[in-house]
């Protein structure tokens, strides 16, 4: 493994399709252009590392370090009741013999930290205020059956605060514009999906009894 990744990484900085080379500022996919990349794998220690992990593993470790970034390990943890004792440290471990271990993960650090998902709550909840706070965001209480009928009958917004004013802890959606631009698919020409009417605001946080 160590063998094939130095013939890639050395081969990593090919021309580009105007003749020159792809670099850092180029690389980068954010909204700023001279960022640094960062790219992050995140597994679920719900069972040790497979395959095809190992091999998404892989491709991101060699983007990153072919544009001099950062390659995150980031633990999706959130399902405790599916967590396998050792898995967490068995995805570093097989990392780290694979050869392409992490710059930052939970057992090294770094400065984006924590990198386990359930220590990141209160991060998410700041940033789940801020979107409720905005309008980009509103509170659900549906059951997936109730969402398919607040497709054809939206719920008034007075039931909402009713619920609210109850206590029960809702889950927090995106708020969707109604009428979507028709978007063009090198694969499909001219298409227009109404995510908003076919799939409803897709979760933004949802967070179970026990955190």
């Amino acid at each position: 493994m160590a063998v094939l990744l130095k013939r890639l990484l050395q081969s990593a900085r090919r021309p580009a399709a105007l003749g020159r080379p792809v670099g850092r500022r180029e690389a980068s996919l954010g909204t700023d252009p001279g960022a640094a990349v960062r790219v992050r794998f995140a597994p679920s220690p719900t069972g040790f590392l497979h395959l095809g992990g190992l091999r998404t593993a892989l491709y991101n470790y060699i983007f990153a370090k072919k544009h001099q970034g950062s390659f995150i390990l980031r633990l999706e943890d959130t399902d405790q009741t599916r967590l396998v004792p050792g898995a967490a440290d068995n995805i570093e471990d097989m990392l780290e013999w694979a050869g392409i271990p992490p710059d930052e993960s939970p057992r090294r650090g770094g400065p984006a930290g924590p990198y386990q998902q359930s220590q990141r709550l209160e991060l998410y909840a700041q940033a789940t205020e801020a979107l409720l706070e905005s309008g980009a965001a509103y509170p659900c209480f549906c059951s997936p059956q109730r969402l398919e009928l607040l497709k054809k009958e939206p719920r008034p917004i007075e039931a909402v605060a009713q619920k609210l004013a109850k206590g029960p802890k809702p889950a927090i959606r995106f708020r969707l514009e109604g009428k979507r631009r028709p978007s063009r698919t090198w694969c499909m020409a001219w298409n227009r999906h109404e995510v908003a009417h076919v799939e409803g605001g897709p979760a933004v946080y949802s967070v179970p009894d026990k955190f």
